[in-house]
Order: structure tokens, then sequence, then C-alpha cells
């Protein structure tokens, strides 16, 4: 488990991470996008 976690930390600190994580931080800051996550976690732990 402790190398999946090292290959994370890895992709994270590269410049094609960084991309991925400004990216994701971007659509976390929209409401719309955030409702829309949160109705499909919803879907996937089964509650409607």
């Amino acid at each position: 488990m402790s190398a999946l976690l090292a290959r994370i930390k890895r992709f994270g600190r590269s410049p094609q991470g960084r991309r991925a994580i400004a990216s994701v931080r971007r659509a976390a800051a929209d409401p719309r996008t955030r409702a829309r996550a949160r109705r499909a976690l919803g879907r996937l732990r089964g509650r409607r």
C-alpha cells in the first residue's frame, strides 16, 4: 500500500500532476460542479 501512496505523491509533484490538481481545484470552486459531484457520489453510495 505504501508503494501506491509513493506513486501518488510522485505524480502530485510532477508538472502533469500539478496541472491536474489545479484543474480539480478550479472545478471544486464552482458550485454547480460541486453539486454534480455530490449527486454522483450519492448515487454511488446508493442514496437517491
